[in-house]
């Protein structure tokens, strides 16, 4: 069973896993066998990648790229290929949102974020799929989001893009199925990271954050998600313990979308 969730010499590419969700997705990958590559947008982010690998002591590979660049997709998985190798697991994890009312967001604001959160997943797995399927197999996942089923204020352009790449998953398993390439979604529920932390902080008198207390009101675990929370089904989804499974969206939510909330 154990060989089944082997990633052994696999290579896998993670974008945007200089830290955060990918970060710890590509960790996970690692200790399964895997050989890590990354990117990340500015140098400085992927030298702070390959310092906090090193420190975990993982060998990993980290590359410069603009993944809503697709000039710069295809230099980058040529530039891998000749490198490292044929990229046997794609992870579609970097990503943007911008917290501002649809009224007041420009279409510019809203290009941006369909542009990194949708258009980039896209031109990053047709960079790959070529190569999958001449190997004969691979494994896409998609980082989508519980906005991919729900809305909430403030976050139009996300909601939009993340429902938009359940669907592009969706359809990647559908065309490209017949090639034994499976592409599948992971959900993360509310996930404690850097980025969270202002969410978490105690108030000046001791109570919870406003957010912090919906947030574990709504969450029947009652408690935010680690980022290693995610990394058993990454693993998963990239194995062969997931070869009949396509198509499908994993949320890693803590039963988030599963209730309905306590009575007040």
């Amino acid at each position: 069973m154990n060989n089944q969730f082997s990633l052994e010499g696999k290579i896998a590419l993670v974008t945007g896993a200089s830290y955060g969700i990918g970060y710890a997705i590509a960790k996970a990958f690692a200790a399964a066998g895997a050989i890590i590559v990354f990117n990340d947008i500015k140098q400085e982010l992927v030298d702070k990648g390959l310092a906090a690998y090193e420190a975990d002591g993982i060998k990993a590979h980290g590359y410069v790229c603009d993944v809503t660049d697709e000039a710069a997709v295809n230099a980058l998985v040529a530039q891998v290929e000749k490198e490292v190798g044929i990229i046997d697991i794609l992870v579609n994890n970097a990503g943007i949102i911008k917290r501002i009312p649809m009224c007041d967001m420009t279409a510019e604001q809203f290009r941006q974020v369909i542009d990194v959160d949708l258009n980039a997943p896209f031109i990053v797995a047709k960079a790959c799929i070529p190569a999958m399927i001449k190997k004969g197999h691979g494994k896409i996942i998609n980082i989508c989001s519980m906005m991919s089923e729900l809305g909430r204020e403030t976050v139009s352009a996300y909601a939009a893009a993340k429902g938009g790449l359940k669907m592009l998953t969706r359809n990647i398993a559908s065309e490209y199925g017949a090639y034994n390439i499976q592409c599948n979604g992971i959900g993360p529920g509310y996930i404690a990271t850097p980025q969270t932390a202002p969410l978490r902080e105690r108030q000046p008198d001791g109570s919870r954050h406003p957010f912090d207390s919906f947030i574990l009101s709504k969450t029947p675990a009652g408690r935010w998600g680690d980022a290693d929370d995610l990394g058993g089904p990454a693993v998963f989804l990239a194995s062969d313990a997931s070869n009949f499974v396509n198509g499908h969206i994993l949320y890693v939510d803590g039963g988030i979308l599963a209730y309905i909330g306590k009575q007040p």
